[in-house]
């Protein structure tokens, strides 16, 4: 890649995204309560306003390497990917009122409580510790993933980049807690968004007018929507984007503990329904102007592919060429570009640190030890300074690791749809164990990773690229033709589906297990006919709560017949 172009401007502006953001955990930290209670570290004494929260759960979804990959996406593959969305749009009233109303009736401090009321505790084990080592891994790479691909960009090491990108946001999650992660990420969305809008209105420029980056890419092959095959083998169409896209956003912010911990920020049910309301639409936007960020690049370089001229190694390193290689007249853009893209990860990180603390303090630490009541707020901080510290180590094996990075994105997904699946047997169903669930659980995540991972699996085919403007003789690649037979079928599924299928495969499995695998349910345990509707989703819920007053109707008029009959 080209040389670094950072000046005194990029610094100040990098220098203060970090600074703002340490100051506001230490501001959180010695102001109002001073995060005393784990109510109030963890779940900002569920008092937050919809603003911060609806933005922090767009910004907790989307990391550095959404960003970077979903740019390069819409660049080598065409802009079909911006369908998720809408499946993202259907997804928003499913959770806002099938799943949302459990959580927040229950008022627990980890998702997982849930399991084991519904349940019993080794599913809620077996759950959270799924979800542990899937944001440890997963926030290892995002970490370093950023670090690695603007190192061109900044000019400063990686090592450095990891380290002080790292380090403030362990030190604001740990100090300020919850308030803390809420407002920084409000910070860093606001820098999210300057990054991407930069990129466009500098393409734009480039290309005299807006409408020209859709021109070019038409004539690109970038604007094709017309996928609308039923053929699960195909990488993007209508119906996988959308089932994906649903699916995928049920897992992030239908149960997810991450996500679900802020949704329990706020002091009413309707103001958390709020929340998700406005997070899809500050989600759609970003998304939307991601994409194309995506676009504009590809129209500056229709004529010269960087990948295929080896200005770049991969494909993520896109958007930080266009920086470094466009953007550089002016001073104080590539300061905005990195701040923020490392505000992306900061994001992601700060939440799952708290979360992550959340859930060791909840399901593990206080299940198996009795701890002093004024000792629990320090540990849950130590807990989330450990997380910070961790995910520092994982980024720095990270270099040593190959194409990891890949991996974890694939994981993340693959654990997401079998998780939502356990969480779906709970609330709407009454028949649904822990025997079949746990199977289910079990045998999903075997399913799934097996499909992400199993090879060999067929490379996607890239939307044409011309080098004909670089200057100098360049061979363009030609893709080898390989037969769609020489692959295994699940392996040609397209990534989209892997979600969905784990959920569907949950669902089938621990339904059949638990139909035919008998097993008593926590409150048959203690001797009651009938469950806590609480534990079940509204309609459901609806249901049981009539069945129960019924039963318990015709019960009085029996005892009333009864000592009518006695009195004569």
């Amino acid at each position: 890649m080209v040389e670094a172009v950072f000046g005194i401007w990029d610094y100040t502006i990098m220098a203060a995204t970090m600074v703002a953001s340490v100051l506001i955990g230490l501001y959180f930290r010695f102001s109002g309560g001073k995060q005393k209670t784990n109510e109030e570290y963890l779940l900002a004494d569920r008092n937050m306003s919809i603003l911060p929260v609806a933005v922090s759960l767009m910004a907790s979804f989307m990391s550095a390497i959404t960003l970077l990959g979903v740019s390069a996406e819409n660049y080598y593959y065409g802009m079909i990917f911006i369908v998720t969305n809408l499946g993202y749009g259907v997804g928003t009233p499913i959770a806002s009122s099938l799943y949302l109303p459990v959580f927040f009736g229950l008022q627990k401090t980890s998702t997982y409580e849930y399991l084991e009321l519904r349940f019993g505790p080794r599913i809620r084990m077996l759950a959270s510790l799924t979800y542990t080592l899937q944001m440890v891994l997963y926030n290892g790479i995002v970490l370093y993933a950023p670090a690695i691909v603007l190192e061109s960009v900044t000019g400063l090491d990686r090592l450095v980049s990891i380290l002080v990108v790292g380090l403030a946001c362990t030190l604001y999650s740990t100090f300020g807690g919850m308030k803390a992660v809420l407002f920084t990420d409000l910070l860093q969305s606001l820098l999210m968004f300057g990054a991407v809008f930069s990129i466009v209105v500098f393409c734009s420029v480039q290309l005299g007018g807006f409408d020209q980056i859709f021109k070019i890419a038409h004539e690109g092959g970038r604007l094709d929507f017309n996928k609308f095959s039923l053929d699960p083998t195909e990488r993007h169409t209508w119906w996988s984007l959308m089932l994906g896209g649903i699916i995928t956003f049920l897992s992030l912010y239908g149960v997810n503990h991450t996500q679900v911990q802020r949704l329990l920020t706020v002091s009413t049910l309707q103001r958390s329904r709020l929340c998700l309301w406005w997070s899809w639409p500050v989600l759609m936007v970003l998304s939307t102007f991601t994409c194309i960020s995506g676009l504009g690049i590809y129209a500056v370089y229709r004529d010269c592919d960087p990948l295929t001229d080896q200005k770049i190694t991969a494909i993520d390193q896109l958007m930080p060429y266009y920086v470094v290689d466009a953007m550089r007249s002016v001073p104080g853009l590539a300061g905005l570009f990195v701040a923020g893209i490392f505000s992306a990860s900061l994001s992601t990180i700060s939440a799952a640190c708290n979360a992550l603390a959340a859930v060791t303090l909840t399901d593990y630490v206080s299940r198996w030890c009795t701890i002093r009541e004024s000792f629990i707020p320090w540990l849950t901080k130590l807990a989330a300074c450990g997380y910070g510290l961790v995910f520092l180590a994982l980024a720095f094996l990270a270099e040593h690791l190959g194409g990891v990075l890949q991996g974890a994105l694939t994981i993340f997904g693959a654990v997401g749809g079998p998780l939502l699946g356990v969480f779906t047997l709970g609330m709407f169903t009454t028949y649904a164990n822990e025997r079949g669930a746990s199977i289910g659980l079990l045998s999903g995540l075997a399913l799934t990773f097996w499909i992400s991972f199993g090879s060999p699996r067929p490379v996607p085919t890239k939307l044409p690229l011309s080098v004909e403007g670089c200057g100098h003789n360049i061979t363009v690649p030609t893709s080898p033709v390989t037969n769609p037979s020489d692959y295994l079928y699940p392996y040609r599924i397209s990534y989209m589906l892997t979600s969905p299928i784990g959920f569907a495969w949950v669902m089938l499995v621990g339904s059949l297990l638990s139909v035919l695998w008998k097993q008593k349910q926590p409150w048959e345990k203690v001797g009651s006919k009938h469950p806590d509707p609480a534990l079940f989703t509204p309609p459901l819920a609806r249901i049981l709560r009539k069945r129960q007053e019924k039963e318990k109707a015709a019960a009085q008029s029996e005892r009333m017949k009864l000592t009518e009959f006695q009195e004569k």
